[in-house]
Order: structure tokens, then C-alpha cells, then sequence
């Protein structure tokens, strides 16, 4: 709490609630499944470790300043002009330098009902007001969001798929979203799994930046790629907005080797592709395990599913996440995201996958679980 001597944070500051990762370690000895972060089972590619280590030699000196191998690397993959990729420690960090570039007190930004909790904090760290959108059976809806836009709003922020809900918004419906947007409205699309999505009406937003001048698309390396440590993620922009966020963002925001194990990672599609594989197995088999134990499933097209819990007792949320860390098994609680009966499950490997099904049929079969 300040005092009238101590310096004062700008409005909004003290109206977020710092963000809580997913739990990664339980007291004890023993080994742990963590399925709380959605990251990826297979690991990084052996490519992009090796472009790692390499870039160890360097370490005395600075990186190249704008990442222009990662940003090229990225390009080539994707079919993109590199001077119009903007790189950042994080998507995390790209949204953040989007709210600080576009937003300022007295202005509105929106989100919807379970959006990624970075915006809330992204906005509120700018001064500016969070108008949240509500959703329908736990989906982004373009009215809905429409419904919200008002002369203040300078930002749209829309998960794509939606974390942690796992579900998207067809392209064409984010086409509409765009179209009835004011022309002053930044149109934000996170689509931090993209990879994963197997849906023909799915486009991760790259038509869009191309031909509007108020879309930007944001990606990572922390999910298809195993890279989460490295802190890589990057946003396609028009290229006012690409000028703007590299007038702002700091010189040296990504190490050098992350720097080169980004652009070894983007390289390597066959890893990328094994990733995706693995997660078309798994995923629905999971949902249709889980669904044999009584549990009802959020359908999910990322690398997570959102499970919901009968009760608010004995079957409860809260009592399976205990239940589960007594075997050594952690998923993530998502009560901040207004799921307070549900945990979010992330694909992991077959043998980590088998056990959190067993668990969770142990758990919905016991009588009147205590």
C-alpha cells in the first residue's frame, strides 16, 4: 500500500491481479506428470537444441538487434514479409507493447468472458478501462463483441482458439467481426495454437493483416514448438503497426539464442508435424475417455481439453485436483478464468495421458468421494 511519501502507480495498476502460472512442482519426492502449462509432450525440436547450445559461444555479446534470422526464418515458413514481423520474448510481451502502443486512460478495450487474463492485465497496465464480452456455451460470439464496441473502444483482443476453452471462431465470422469493427479498431487475433487446429474453416488471421490495415496476428514458440523456456513468440502486423511496436519495444527483447533456436524450431516441419500428430491422437481420445467417466468435456481443437465436474462437493473441481496430486498428477485450476468446477487438462505423453484417465475414473467411481 503506498503512502503519501512513496511513489504511486498509474491508474488502473493496482486493480490487476498478478497472473498465476500453472503449478509445476508438489511437495515429496518422486516424479511428477505435469499436464497445468499446455505444453508440448514431444519436446523441441533436436535442431532447434543444437541452434541453442551453439549460440552459447556468443553469449559475451549482444544479439542482433531486430532477431532478423528468426524474423527471415519465420517468413520463408510461412510466406510472409519479414520487415513486417515483429518478434518478442513471448506473445505475452507483443500484447503487452500493442496495450502500451494503442491504449491510454480513458480509453476501452475488449476481451470476451473466459479470454487468456494477459489482457486484462495489458490493459489495465495502460490506464485503460476492460470491457469483457460474454460467450455462449464457452465460444466467442461476433455480436456479442459488436454489443460491446463503443466510441472509447481501440482495441479488440480475440483468443483464436481460446484458452482455456479450446474452442475458435470460424474465419469467416472473424471476417465479419473485422468488417463491422470502426476503422479506428485494432483487431488483435491470439493464435497461440494454431498448429494444432484441424478445421477447414480456421484461419489463424494471416489473410486478414495482409489485407487490412488495423489486424495484427500474434503467435509462439512455447506450445507445437517446446520452446516455452526460451520466451520466443511473434506478431505480423501491418507495417504501421510493425513501425510503431519496434519504436517501443527494447533494443536486445530476445537472447541470441533464443534467436536461433526459433529459427532452427521453425525450420524443422517434420518435428512441427510429429507435434500435431501426436495431438490428433490424443486429444479426442481423451475426451472420449474421459467421457466414459462421467465427465463432461469442453470439444477443444488445441492441445488441451476443459473438464468439467459434476458437483461442487465431493465431485468437485477442487476435490479432484487434491485427488490427482496425491498421485503425483497436476492440471491447471481455472476458477480466474469464471470455471470454478473445472480443470484444464493439457495432451501429454501416452503414458501420462493413460494415467490421468485412470485417476479420474478412480476419482468419479469412488462412493460419495471424501
Amino acid at each position: 500500500m503506498a503512502t503519501a511519501k512513496s511513489p504511486v502507480a498509474g491508474p488502473g495498476i493496482c486493480d490487476i491481479d498478478a497472473y498465476v502460472p500453472g503449478e509445476s512442482k508438489l511437495a515429496g519426492s518422486g516424479p511428477v506428470i505435469k499436464l497445468s502449462s499446455n505444453e508440448t509432450p514431444l519436446g523441441p525440436s533436436d535442431k532447434a537444441v543444437a541452434a541453442f547450445k551453439r549460440a552459447g559461444d556468443m553469449l559475451a555479446r549482444y544479439p542482433e538487434g531486430t532477431a532478423r534470422a528468426l524474423r527471415e526464418a519465420i517468413a520463408a515458413r510461412h510466406g510472409l514479409n519479414p520487415d513486417h514481423i515483429v518478434c518478442g520474448a513471448g506473445s505475452d510481451e507483443l500484447l503487452s507493447l500493442l496495450a502500451n502502443a494503442y491504449l491510454s486512460p480513458g480509453d476501452e478495450a475488449i476481451y470476451t468472458e473466459h479470454g487468456f487474463l494477459v489482457y486484462r492485465i495489458a490493459i489495465l497496465a495502460n490506464g485503460a478501462t476492460p470491457v469483457v464480452a460474454p460467450e455462449t456455451d464457452a465460444r466467442a460470439e461476433t455480436d456479442a463483441i459488436l454489443d460491446c464496441v463503443g466510441e472509447r473502444t481501440k482495441i479488440v483482443f480475440l483468443a483464436n482458439p481460446n484458452n482455456p476453452t479450446g474452442t475458435y471462431m470460424p474465419f469467416d465470422e472473424v471476417q465479419r467481426l473485422r468488417r463491422a469493427l470502426p476503422a479506428h479498431v485494432l483487431l488483435v487475433l491470439d493464435a497461440a495454437y494454431a498448429e494444432y487446429v484441424r478445421r477447414n474453416d480456421y484461419e489463424a488471421g494471416v489473410e486478414l493483416v495482409a489485407n487490412t490495415p488495423n489486424t495484427v496476428m500474434t503467435r509462439t514458440f512455447s506450445k507445437i514448438y517446446g520452446l516455452a523456456s526460451a520466451r520466443i513468440g511473434w506478431a505480423y502486423c501491418p507495417g504501421a503497426v510493425a513501425d510503431i511496436l519496434n519504436r517501443i519495444r527494447g533494443p536486445f527483447n530476445l537472447s541470441g539464442p533464443a534467436i536461433a533456436a526459433g529459427a532452427a524450431a521453425i525450420a524443422d516441419g517434420a518435428h512441427m508435424e510429429k507435434a500435431a500428430a501426436h495431438n490428433d491422437r490424443w486429444l479426442p481420445w481423451l475426451a472420449a475417455e474421459l467421457g466414459k467417466a462421467g465427465l463432461e468435456i469442453t470439444p477443444s481443437v488445441a492441445n488441451f481439453l476443459l473438464v468439467h465436474f459434476p458437483d461442487d462437493g465431493a465431485r468437485s473441481a477442487a476435490a479432484a485436483d487434491e485427488f490427482l496430486k496425491q498421485r503425483r498428477i497436476i492440471l491447471r485450476r481455472v476458477t480466474a478464468y469464471g470455471f470454478p468446477n473445472a480443470l484444464r487438462l493439457t495432451v501429454g505423453t501416452e503414458a501420462e495421458n493413460r494415467a490421468v484417465v485412470d485417476a479420474l475414473a478412480e476419482f468419479m467411481g469412488r462412493d460419495g468421494a471424501a
